[in-house]
């Protein structure tokens, strides 16, 4: 199962089959999903920019870094997600 965790992380990534294979294959589904929820809201957090696959790259890759540092709960990725939407703002105008 391609998780949409992984496309919005790392579809423009010259690396992208290794990196896809790195989700599907450390993390069970019960994690992926959690992913995926903290992804969206994250996303649902900015003003604009919530579809831009740069913007998602950013807070996918933070919640991936999160989940592979242990933290695989909903609250840790979801608080993951938060402050990389918050580091986006300033930055970026999102």
């Amino acid at each position: 199962m391609e998780s949409a965790l992984a496309v919005a992380a790392f579809k423009s990534n010259a690396g992208f089959e290794k990196e896809r294979a790195v989700i599907t294959d450390n993390f069970d589904t019960s994690t992926i999903a959690h992913m995926e929820v903290a992804l969206e809201r994250a996303c649902k957090m900015l003003s604009s920019g919530a579809e831009d696959h740069d913007v998602r790259r950013h807070i996918a890759a933070r919640i991936l870094e999160r989940a592979e540092g242990g933290d695989r709960s909903l609250d840790g990725l979801t608080d993951a997600g938060r402050v990389a939407a918050t580091e986006l703002c300033p930055a970026h105008g999102v």
